[in-house]
């Protein structure tokens, strides 16, 4: 497996695609592209990135590609088995399904204005009435998922699922820009800061030599 990503420091869409190939436990090729720099332009443009138009994330598997984050999700379901993505109660796992795609279609404005930077953190940072909506949309779904679903661990749907992959990107937003948050969202946010591979995609970031400075906040 052949899995294609931005940089770690500011592609949502590819963190997601690298959690959800990470939660299968296999041995994966990484390749990492710059964004918006010459060297994306060239790759881009070649046959390799061609089935997702020219965007990441994209995984190969010999013959077999995917794009598209969600659709990552769903290819790994399939390959490493759905409990370890999906839960396994029918009510939980509908939830699960529907935030996980309404976190994959919507929240534009907090995707513009919030852009990720897992390498820094702001004080300061005008929050919007649209973006503010959106941010009470994400803690209603947290909630709701808590409440319901969350008590067997420390994830949305008690463990590690493909809504947690799926949210992991707002997760890392809300530390960025240091978003006020209650108390339950505080620890679901702390919970996903810890887990393994969350940690060792923000360790990664670190170490790129690239910045994009329309992703770099102007207070730090």
């Amino acid at each position: 497996m052949k899995l294609i990503i931005g940089n770690r420091a500011y592609s949502s869409w590819s963190m997601r695609g690298w959690l959800a190939v990470k939660a299968l436990g296999v041995e994966f090729e990484e390749l990492v592209v710059p964004m918006f720099g010459q060297e994306w332009e060239q790759q881009r443009g070649g046959n390799e990135f061609a089935p997702g138009g020219g965007k990441v994330p994209l995984l190969w598997d010999g013959e077999v590609v995917v794009w598209d984050s969600l659709a990552i999700v769903e290819f790994c379901a399939d390959r490493g088995g759905r409990e370890l993505y999906w839960p396994e109660d029918e009510a939980a796992r509908a939830m699960a399904r529907s935030m996980a795609a309404e976190m994959h279609s919507s929240f534009a404005n907090l995707r513009r204005e919030l852009p990720v930077n897992v390498r820094r953190r702001v004080d300061g940072h005008a929050i919007s009435a649209p973006v503010a909506a959106e941010i009470d949309r994400i803690l209603q779904l947290w909630a709701q998922a808590r409440a319901r679903f969350g008590s067997g661990g420390e994830y949305l749907f008690g463990t590690w699922s493909a809504a947690d992959i799926m949210f992991a990107p707002v997760v890392t937003r809300f530390a960025t820009y240091r978003v006020p948050l209650p108390p339950f969202a505080i620890a679901y946010c702390d919970a996903v800061l810890h887990h393994p591979h969350v940690v060792e995609w923000i360790e990664l970031a670190q170490d790129e030599p690239w910045v994009i400075e329309q992703y770099e906040p102007e207070k730090a």
